[in-house]
This record gives C-alpha cells, structure tokens and sequence, in this order.
C-alpha cells in the first residue's frame, strides 16, 4: 500500500497503489517503478453464478459454494483489488443455528405450524464476503420540481447547493450474495474491529474481490451519486412532492477501504423443500431469507373474511 502522503498534485486526494490517474480529477499520477510491476491474481470462477473464492488446494473442493456449480481457475494479469481488512466472526456456527430457530419462530400465525420442528439444517457456510467502505466529502448541486411555492400551476422550479460528508458507505462486491442480502446483514457490523490478517479457519469460504481498479472507482462513484441524489430528495427538496430531480456532485477527498464481513450462509429444508437465510457474522439480529406458507391457514382465513363480509351484507340488507 503506497503510504498516505503520496497525493494527487491538482487536487491533493490520496493515490493508491496502482492508481494511474486520480479517482477525483483525473490528473496522472506520478510514476513509480512499483506500478509498473504486473499484479497476477489467480481465482477459482463459478461458471454456473459467477462467483469468485480463494484457492486453498488443502481445504477447497472444486465446487462452488454458493451455487454447488463447477468452479475453474482464471488468471487474471492486472492490477486487482485485494481485501485490506477482515471483520471477525463474533457468532459461532451454534449462535447462527439458535437464531435461525428464533426467526422461524418470529415469522407468524400464516406459517406452518411445525416450521420450527420439522425443519433442519442441510448446510451452513461461513463466508467472508468483500465490499468496499468510503469516506468522501463532497458538494452536491441539484435542481428539481416540487409543489412548493407552485400557486396557480403544478409545479414550480427549486435548485441549491449543500456540502455532505459521507462516512463509512458500503458498496457491496460480492458475487455469491445478492444486493438485499448484503444489505440486510451489514447494518450493524462494527468496522471498528478490522483486523488486518484473516482468520486461521480452513471452514470459512473467503470472497475475493474479482475487479480491476478502475471498474472499481466506477461502482464506488455510481454509489455516490445514488446517495446524493437520496440525501437532496430526502433532506432538500420543499414541498411534499417533486419531480425532475437533477443532481451533479463533486467529490473532495475520497478514501477507500476494500473490507471482508462474516456472514452465515445456511440451508434448511421443511419436508423436502429447500430454503435459504443468510446471517449476519456479528449480529442475529441482521439476516435475510425466505420461508414456507401455510397453505391450509391462508385458505381459512380468506374463507373467514368471505364468511364475514356475507354476514355483514345480509344484516345491512336485513335492516
């Protein structure tokens, strides 16, 4: 990692190593032999979903782990990405299992009535998937409709300017989880506990970032500007509603952090059928996944609202 100093000379934003331009202006950042040095990163590719693991020849079977699709190896000669930080676990596989149990519990009268009994884990992988985590400051200008100070007509035109500074945004790069799961279980991790070495667990399935710098800076500047827009609609614009949204930010300072989070990626069965919850490595309380219906329960129910709204059309007639 080429140390902070190093910065850009036009806009003074940190450069990292293998940076050839600035991520905020673009000027050319300066040459340094390190950087002309090719980085070959070897990583096993699901062909069935994409996903990219770490290679360990001793523990890794050649499947993949969120799929079970064949794997193959690629070799890629580029600069990568590569996880600078790791979250530890703080749930043990046993802490994983009992949270399931409570939110099979916690899921209604319209579920089985056996769903906690009859259903059992098949599998339970813990994962380190990979995401990026940024500070920035920046200023945001935006224009808009809204039915503030519209009078007569519709709408009426508002624009404005406010300075924001976004800390710790996570920007998910994970193949093997989907953009609901990942944000469901990141909403409590403490990235305070960042350890710089991973873990010594041969079972815990490790996530490699699987894209070149400057793709990136790409998805971490199309998060920005999703956020900007969230924060003008959310914060800035009057009236109770709007239209036209237009936002352009420019961004001051950006650093990136490129982390591994825990999670439980589990799979239990109910008679037969297959279902998925994925949990939060540090807290119970984040997970995301999906579960049976009750067939029988629905069908009284909407008898019984069919029963009662006859009732209530036969006293209304009676009267």
């Amino acid at each position: 990692m080429i140390p902070v100093e190093v910065l850009c000379s036009r806009c003074e934003t940190p450069l990292e190593q293998g940076d050839l331009r600035c991520s905020i202006c673009g000027q050319s950042a300066p040459d340094r032999p390190n950087d002309r040095q090719s980085t070959v990163a070897k990583i096993l590719r699901c062909r069935g979903c994409g996903a990219a693991v770490a290679f360990d020849p001793e523990h890794q079977a050649p499947c993949c782990s969120f799929c079970e699709g064949v794997v193959q190896l690629e070799t890629i000669v580029d600069p990568m990405e590569q996880t600078e930080g790791y979250l530890p676990f703080l749930l043990t596989p046993d802490d994983a299992q009992r949270v399931l149990r409570q939110w099979l519990g916690s899921l209604g009268w319209f579920r089985p009535s056996d769903l906690i009994t009859a259903s059992h884990v098949d599998d339970l992988h813990p994962l380190y998937w990979v995401a990026w985590v940024f500070d920035t400051e920046c200023k945001i200008s935006w224009t808009a409709d809204s039915n503030a100070n519209s009078r007569r007509s519709s709408w009426a035109p508002h624009s404005g300017q406010t300075d924001v500074t976004f800390q710790n945004i996570l920007v998910s790069a994970s193949r093997g989880l989907s953009h609901a799961e990942t944000i469901a279980v990141s909403r409590r991790l403490d990235l305070r506990t960042v350890h710089s070495n991973p873990p010594d667990d041969a079972d815990i399935t490790r996530e490699q970032f699987d894209v070149q710098r400057s793709q990136a800076r790409r998805q971490v500047r199309d998060a920005l500007r999703e956020m900007a827009k969230k924060h003008v609609q959310d914060t800035q614009i009057p009236g109770s509603r709007f239209r036209n949204v237009k936002v352009e930010s420019v961004v001051k300072g950006l650093t990136t952090r490129r982390l591994s989070l825990p999670a439980y990626v589990m799979a239990y069965r109910y008679h037969n059928e297959l279902f998925r919850v994925v949990i939060s490595g540090q807290n119970g309380q984040d997970l995301i996944g999906s579960a049976p219906y009750s067939t029988a329960k629905i069908v009284l129910a909407v008898g019984c609202a069919i029963a009662v709204a006859m009732l209530l059309m036969a006293i209304l007639a009676a009267a």
